[in-house]
Protein backbone atom coordinates (compact mmCIF):
# COMPACT_ATOMS: atom_id res chain seq x y z
CA UNK A 1 0.00 0.00 0.00
CA UNK A 2 2.56 2.57 -1.01
CA UNK A 3 -0.25 4.74 -2.23
CA UNK A 4 -0.34 6.46 1.21
CA UNK A 5 3.75 7.45 0.91
CA UNK A 6 3.43 8.39 -2.42
CA UNK A 7 0.39 10.63 -2.64
CA UNK A 8 1.71 12.93 0.55
CA UNK A 9 5.18 12.87 -1.77
CA UNK A 10 3.10 13.94 -4.44
CA UNK A 11 1.29 16.90 -2.52
CA UNK A 12 4.21 18.21 -0.51
CA UNK A 13 6.59 18.03 -3.60
CA UNK A 14 3.73 19.87 -5.81
CA UNK A 15 3.38 22.32 -3.32
CA UNK A 16 -0.31 21.21 -2.88
CA UNK A 17 0.25 21.27 1.14
CA UNK A 18 2.96 23.15 3.22
CA UNK A 19 4.72 20.76 5.63
CA UNK A 20 3.38 22.52 8.50
CA UNK A 21 -0.09 22.21 7.11
CA UNK A 22 0.40 18.29 7.59
CA UNK A 23 -0.54 16.92 10.91
CA UNK A 24 1.09 13.23 12.13
CA UNK A 25 -1.23 11.73 14.83
CA UNK A 26 -0.13 8.56 16.78
CA UNK A 27 -2.31 5.87 17.70
CA UNK A 28 -6.06 6.05 18.89
CA UNK A 29 -6.73 4.68 22.79
CA UNK A 30 -8.09 1.53 23.11
CA UNK A 31 -11.06 2.93 25.13
CA UNK A 32 -11.86 5.23 22.02
CA UNK A 33 -11.66 1.83 19.07
CA UNK A 34 -13.68 0.37 22.04
CA UNK A 35 -16.95 2.72 21.10
CA UNK A 36 -17.32 0.52 18.20
CA UNK A 37 -14.89 -2.83 18.21
CA UNK A 38 -15.64 -5.45 20.91
CA UNK A 39 -12.99 -5.41 23.47
CA UNK A 40 -11.89 -9.23 22.26
CA UNK A 41 -11.38 -8.38 18.37
CA UNK A 42 -8.56 -4.83 19.44
CA UNK A 43 -7.42 -7.85 21.51
CA UNK A 44 -7.23 -10.28 18.74
CA UNK A 45 -5.43 -7.45 16.57
CA UNK A 46 -3.36 -6.35 19.39
CA UNK A 47 -1.45 -9.41 20.49
CA UNK A 48 -1.75 -10.60 16.37
CA UNK A 49 -3.31 -13.76 17.11
CA UNK A 50 -5.82 -13.96 13.85
CA UNK A 51 -5.99 -17.19 12.32
CA UNK A 52 -6.17 -17.82 8.76
CA UNK A 53 -9.50 -17.93 8.07
CA UNK A 54 -10.10 -13.96 9.24
CA UNK A 55 -6.36 -13.18 7.78
CA UNK A 56 -8.09 -14.31 4.33
CA UNK A 57 -10.97 -12.10 4.94
CA UNK A 58 -9.22 -9.51 6.25
CA UNK A 59 -7.08 -9.56 2.85
CA UNK A 60 -3.80 -8.92 5.56
CA UNK A 61 -1.08 -10.73 6.74
CA UNK A 62 -1.13 -10.09 10.64
CA UNK A 63 1.66 -8.92 12.18
CA UNK A 64 2.98 -6.34 14.86
CA UNK A 65 2.35 -3.20 12.60
CA UNK A 66 -0.99 -3.86 11.89
CA UNK A 67 -2.76 -3.23 14.64
CA UNK A 68 -0.40 0.55 15.29
CA UNK A 69 -1.38 1.16 11.74
CA UNK A 70 -5.08 0.38 11.90
CA UNK A 71 -5.35 2.38 15.48
CA UNK A 72 -3.35 4.96 14.11
CA UNK A 73 -5.50 5.69 10.73
CA UNK A 74 -8.94 6.00 13.54
CA UNK A 75 -6.96 8.65 15.48
CA UNK A 76 -6.08 10.70 12.41
CA UNK A 77 -9.74 10.38 10.68
CA UNK A 78 -10.88 11.30 14.53
CA UNK A 79 -8.99 14.27 14.22
CA UNK A 80 -9.73 15.09 10.46
CA UNK A 81 -13.24 15.37 12.38
CA UNK A 82 -12.57 17.99 14.34
CA UNK A 83 -10.63 19.89 11.82
CA UNK A 84 -13.44 20.03 9.65
CA UNK A 85 -15.86 21.05 12.24
CA UNK A 86 -13.00 23.70 13.43
CA UNK A 87 -11.98 25.03 9.71
CA UNK A 88 -14.83 23.86 7.25
CA UNK A 89 -12.35 21.37 5.62
CA UNK A 90 -9.92 19.07 6.57
CA UNK A 91 -8.40 15.79 4.64
CA UNK A 92 -7.36 12.32 5.84
CA UNK A 93 -4.35 10.85 3.87
CA UNK A 94 -5.61 7.43 4.35
CA UNK A 95 -8.62 6.38 6.28
CA UNK A 96 -12.17 5.10 5.08
CA UNK A 97 -12.25 1.24 6.05
CA UNK A 98 -15.78 0.75 5.79
CA UNK A 99 -15.89 -2.69 5.55
CA UNK A 100 -14.77 -3.46 9.32
CA UNK A 101 -17.48 -4.42 11.45
CA UNK A 102 -17.61 -4.45 15.27
CA UNK A 103 -16.38 -7.69 16.01
CA UNK A 104 -14.31 -8.41 12.44
CA UNK A 105 -12.48 -7.05 10.07
CA UNK A 106 -12.51 -7.60 6.28
CA UNK A 107 -12.02 -5.92 2.79
CA UNK A 108 -8.98 -4.49 4.15
CA UNK A 109 -10.96 -2.77 6.97
CA UNK A 110 -8.98 -3.66 10.80
CA UNK A 111 -11.10 -1.45 12.69
CA UNK A 112 -13.84 1.31 11.11
CA UNK A 113 -12.87 4.61 11.56
CA UNK A 114 -16.03 6.27 10.25
CA UNK A 115 -17.51 4.93 12.88
CA UNK A 116 -15.35 5.38 15.84
CA UNK A 117 -14.75 9.15 14.88
CA UNK A 118 -18.59 9.37 14.77
CA UNK A 119 -18.87 7.88 18.13
CA UNK A 120 -16.25 9.74 19.57
CA UNK A 121 -17.97 13.19 18.44
CA UNK A 122 -21.13 11.87 19.73
CA UNK A 123 -19.46 11.67 23.19
CA UNK A 124 -18.77 15.22 22.85
CA UNK A 125 -21.58 16.84 21.06
CA UNK A 126 -24.95 14.14 21.48
CA UNK A 127 -26.75 16.04 18.95
CA UNK A 128 -24.45 16.38 16.21
CA UNK A 129 -25.92 15.00 12.79
CA UNK A 130 -23.29 13.39 10.26
CA UNK A 131 -23.88 12.12 6.86
CA UNK A 132 -21.50 9.53 5.45
CA UNK A 133 -20.84 10.00 1.58
CA UNK A 134 -19.16 7.15 0.44
CA UNK A 135 -18.52 7.06 -3.32
CA UNK A 136 -15.76 4.08 -3.09
CA UNK A 137 -16.82 1.68 -5.87
CA UNK A 138 -17.84 -0.58 -3.02
CA UNK A 139 -20.53 -0.99 -0.91
CA UNK A 140 -19.90 0.95 3.02
CA UNK A 141 -21.40 -2.36 4.86
CA UNK A 142 -19.06 -2.08 7.77
CA UNK A 143 -20.18 1.49 8.43
CA UNK A 144 -24.07 0.32 7.43
CA UNK A 145 -23.86 -2.10 10.23
CA UNK A 146 -22.74 -0.21 13.11
CA UNK A 147 -24.18 2.91 12.77
CA UNK A 148 -27.49 2.50 10.61
CA UNK A 149 -30.06 2.48 13.46
CA UNK A 150 -28.57 5.59 14.78
CA UNK A 151 -30.98 8.63 13.89
CA UNK A 152 -28.51 10.73 13.67
CA UNK A 153 -26.30 9.24 11.28
CA UNK A 154 -27.35 9.51 7.95
CA UNK A 155 -25.48 6.67 5.55
CA UNK A 156 -24.97 7.51 1.61
CA UNK A 157 -22.98 4.67 -0.92
CA UNK A 158 -23.19 4.82 -4.15
CA UNK A 159 -21.40 1.60 -5.15
CA UNK A 160 -21.23 -1.45 -8.32
CA UNK A 161 -24.76 -3.55 -7.73
CA UNK A 162 -23.41 -6.87 -8.92
CA UNK A 163 -20.65 -7.03 -6.38
CA UNK A 164 -21.74 -9.58 -3.73
CA UNK A 165 -21.61 -9.37 -0.59
CA UNK A 166 -20.84 -11.94 2.46
CA UNK A 167 -22.34 -9.52 4.97
CA UNK A 168 -25.46 -7.32 3.01
CA UNK A 169 -26.11 -4.45 5.50
CA UNK A 170 -29.16 -1.96 3.94
CA UNK A 171 -27.11 1.74 3.71
CA UNK A 172 -30.11 4.74 4.79
CA UNK A 173 -29.60 5.08 1.05
CA UNK A 174 -27.75 3.04 -1.61
CA UNK A 175 -27.70 3.71 -4.98
CA UNK A 176 -26.53 0.92 -7.07
CA UNK A 177 -24.55 1.26 -10.55
CA UNK A 178 -24.07 -1.13 -13.61
CA UNK A 179 -21.13 -3.08 -13.80
CA UNK A 180 -18.22 -0.42 -15.69
CA UNK A 181 -20.59 2.10 -15.69
CA UNK A 182 -18.93 5.00 -17.64
CA UNK A 183 -19.12 8.66 -16.24
CA UNK A 184 -21.92 10.40 -17.41
CA UNK A 185 -24.39 7.92 -16.34
CA UNK A 186 -22.17 7.66 -13.19
CA UNK A 187 -22.12 11.43 -12.01
CA UNK A 188 -26.28 11.86 -13.37
CA UNK A 189 -27.09 8.92 -10.68
CA UNK A 190 -25.09 10.34 -7.84
CA UNK A 191 -25.85 14.02 -8.11
CA UNK A 192 -29.57 13.28 -8.06
CA UNK A 193 -29.09 10.51 -5.76
CA UNK A 194 -27.08 12.51 -3.53
CA UNK A 195 -29.63 15.72 -3.49
CA UNK A 196 -32.53 13.14 -2.53
CA UNK A 197 -30.35 12.20 0.41
CA UNK A 198 -29.84 15.75 1.30
CA UNK A 199 -33.73 16.35 0.97
CA UNK A 200 -34.26 13.48 3.62
CA UNK A 201 -31.43 14.59 6.01
CA UNK A 202 -29.65 17.51 7.06
CA UNK A 203 -26.07 16.91 8.51
CA UNK A 204 -23.70 19.10 10.75
CA UNK A 205 -20.80 17.54 9.28
CA UNK A 206 -20.18 15.29 6.12
CA UNK A 207 -17.64 12.36 6.53
CA UNK A 208 -16.85 11.72 2.79
CA UNK A 209 -15.12 8.34 1.44
CA UNK A 210 -13.92 9.39 -1.93
CA UNK A 211 -12.63 6.21 -3.29
CA UNK A 212 -9.79 6.23 -6.22
CA UNK A 213 -11.32 2.92 -7.29
CA UNK A 214 -13.96 4.31 -9.82
CA UNK A 215 -11.17 4.86 -11.50
CA UNK A 216 -11.46 2.92 -15.34
CA UNK A 217 -7.66 1.35 -14.76
CA UNK A 218 -8.67 -0.13 -11.66
CA UNK A 219 -8.39 -4.00 -10.78
CA UNK A 220 -11.29 -4.14 -8.40
CA UNK A 221 -13.75 -0.97 -8.94
CA UNK A 222 -15.55 -2.15 -11.91
CA UNK A 223 -16.25 1.30 -12.77
CA UNK A 224 -15.16 3.15 -15.64
CA UNK A 225 -14.73 6.79 -14.79
CA UNK A 226 -11.60 8.94 -16.56
CA UNK A 227 -9.44 11.54 -14.31
CA UNK A 228 -12.18 13.98 -15.33
CA UNK A 229 -14.87 12.30 -14.18
CA UNK A 230 -13.38 12.11 -10.91
CA UNK A 231 -12.61 16.08 -10.95
CA UNK A 232 -15.91 16.82 -12.04
CA UNK A 233 -17.20 14.50 -9.04
CA UNK A 234 -14.53 15.90 -6.46
CA UNK A 235 -15.89 19.26 -7.60
CA UNK A 236 -19.31 18.81 -7.29
CA UNK A 237 -19.52 17.26 -4.21
CA UNK A 238 -17.52 19.56 -2.50
CA UNK A 239 -18.98 22.58 -3.79
CA UNK A 240 -22.50 21.52 -2.37
CA UNK A 241 -21.49 20.98 0.86
CA UNK A 242 -18.73 24.21 1.63
CA UNK A 243 -21.23 26.54 -0.46
CA UNK A 244 -23.87 25.69 1.86
CA UNK A 245 -21.37 25.75 5.27
CA UNK A 246 -21.40 22.21 5.72
CA UNK A 247 -17.75 21.19 6.79
CA UNK A 248 -16.32 17.91 4.70
CA UNK A 249 -13.98 15.39 6.48
CA UNK A 250 -12.27 13.55 3.46
CA UNK A 251 -11.21 10.43 3.27
CA UNK A 252 -9.38 8.41 0.77
CA UNK A 253 -11.21 5.24 0.22
CA UNK A 254 -9.87 2.74 -1.41
CA UNK A 255 -7.90 2.13 -4.80
CA UNK A 256 -5.96 -0.49 -6.43
CA UNK A 257 -4.96 0.99 -9.82
CA UNK A 258 -3.12 -1.32 -12.16
CA UNK A 259 -0.41 1.39 -12.32
CA UNK A 260 0.12 1.63 -9.00
CA UNK A 261 1.14 5.54 -8.46
CA UNK A 262 -1.58 6.32 -10.05
CA UNK A 263 -3.82 5.84 -7.22
CA UNK A 264 -1.48 7.70 -5.25
CA UNK A 265 -2.10 10.22 -8.03
CA UNK A 266 -6.08 10.31 -7.69
CA UNK A 267 -6.01 10.30 -3.95
CA UNK A 268 -3.58 13.64 -4.71
CA UNK A 269 -6.26 15.57 -6.88
CA UNK A 270 -8.81 15.01 -4.85
CA UNK A 271 -6.25 16.59 -1.82
CA UNK A 272 -5.85 19.12 -4.49
CA UNK A 273 -9.52 20.28 -4.96
CA UNK A 274 -10.41 20.42 -1.17
CA UNK A 275 -7.59 22.81 -1.25
CA UNK A 276 -8.55 24.47 -3.79
CA UNK A 277 -12.19 24.98 -2.55
CA UNK A 278 -11.32 25.44 0.91
CA UNK A 279 -9.21 29.03 -0.32
CA UNK A 280 -12.31 29.93 -2.37
CA UNK A 281 -14.84 29.13 0.55
CA UNK A 282 -13.46 29.85 4.01
CA UNK A 283 -9.88 31.62 2.88
CA UNK A 284 -7.94 28.82 4.69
Amino acid sequence: MKKFRESKDMLLEGGILRPEEVIEVGQAAHHVLQSVHAPEYISTIYRGQLDAKAQLRLGLPISPQLYQRSATEVEATRQTCFAALAEGVAVCLAGGTHHAFSNHGEGYSVFNDIAVAIRDLQMRQPGIRVMVVDTDAHRGNGTAAILGDDPRVFTYSIHVGQFTDDDKVDSSMDVETVRYVEGGMYLKQLFSSLAAALDIFSPDLVIWVAGADNHQNDRFGQMYLTVQDLARRDEVLLRAFLGNQVPVAVLYGGGFNRQTEFTAKIHRNTVKMAKQLAHEYRGL
